[in-house]
């Protein structure tokens, strides 16, 4: 793709929309200069055509794997799985036992904690984290195989519950209140005090920002409360894709993304690729920018979403088998 073509494709999408976190601008360069992950324009146009002559469901808000009782131990729920929500990956996979379901990767973990927190009023306590015993997680986390980067997850925990007891008064709807509806500055805040929340990087010396986990989380809350209360947020399109594991792969399956020979093998072998190297880098920014120049052909069918509703989407059908679907790429990483 020529690269003049390549930046009038990026700048027409820069300029339809705002871009609070610098996500789109940091990854934009990043797209510019890549050496192993291409998009294909002519492809994402074909895909938009595709799905705007079929629904584009957008899944609702699970209330069977996920704890929701409506107060603000709600809130400290959903910040409590987004801390922990990363790296599921492994042979065999982390999998856990909720009511009579074998459950793995992100909903595994939704629902262990959702049988923490209805068995133990005070489990979801900021000072309780804070404390938080690794023996006691691992008791939570129980499954068939100790979930990937154990030590790292207990870590999150702990310095969760350290910040909002010492700055917060314990209160993660304290934390959400001072954003004021604000999903980006939410996710900016979340960034700034919890340290396992700030995801940037460097790419040939020029930083880089993705926020997956800090975004999420305002699109959780959004979800578990139905767009009211702490998950009243009045720009919810504000925020990217969530730049993960699982995108990459359905965007590659239908030809939106292309890796260079050598990316390719590794990916397809499953062998992992560094943290923070050029490879990893490329894939993330180039879901990030798939799923925006989609969002944006989208709307030229009159299919208007923002791209927290295109990565649900897009999450919900990677979750499916689809022909020609090979593995994601494995990096093991706390930020997805």
């Amino acid at each position: 793709m020529p690269a003049k073509t390549l930046r009038r494709a990026l700048k027409l999408v820069q300029e339809s929309r705002a871009d609070p976190l610098e996500i789109l601008a940091t990854t934009a360069n990043v797209i510019q200069h890549a050496q192993f992950v291409t998009l294909d324009l002519r492809r994402i146009r074909t895909v938009a055509r595709v799905l705007s002559l079929r629904p584009v469901p957008v899944p609702g808000w699970n209330f069977e794997y996920h704890f929701c009782d409506g107060t603000a131990r709600t809130v400290m729920y959903v910040f409590l799985l987004d801390a922990l929500n990363f790296s599921f990956w492994g042979d065999p996979k982390w999998c856990v036992q909720y009511v009579r379901s074998d459950l793995d990767g992100y909903w595994a973990l939704a629902a262990a904690l959702k049988r923490a927190a209805e068995r133990d009023a005070s489990f979801l306590d900021a000072e309780n984290l804070a404390a938080l015993a690794p023996e006691t997680l691992a008791r939570v986390l129980r499954g068939n195989v100790e979930i990937p980067l154990f030590v790292e997850r207990w870590r999150n925990v702990q310095e969760l519950g350290r910040v909002l007891r010492d700055h917060f008064g314990g209160s993660a709807a304290r934390l959400v209140e001072q954003a004021n509806g604000d999903a980006a500055q939410l996710a900016r805040l979340v960034a700034q005090n919890v340290s396992s929340f700030n995801d940037t990087t460097l790419y040939k010396g020029r930083a880089v920002n993705f926020f997956k986990r800090a975004q999420i989380l305002a699109g959780d809350l959004y979800g578990s409360f139905g767009g009211e209360k702490w998950g009243a947020f009045h720009n919810l399109q504000d925020l990217t894709a969530f730049a993960d594991y699982k995108l990459p792969q359905i965007l590659r399956a239908w030809g939106i993304l292309n890796y260079a020979p050598e990316l390719a093998r590794r990916v397809d072998r499953k062998i992992p690729l560094a943290k923070d190297s050029p490879h990893e880098i490329e894939i993330r920014a180039a879901m990030v920018w798939a799923v925006e120049l989609l969002r944006h052909a989208l709307a030229q069918h009159d299919r208007v979403l923002n791209s927290v509703q295109m990565d649900w989407f897009l999450w919900q059908s990677s979750q499916a088998t689809i022909k020609g679907m090979k593995p994601y790429h494995r990096v093991r990483t706390i930020y997805y």
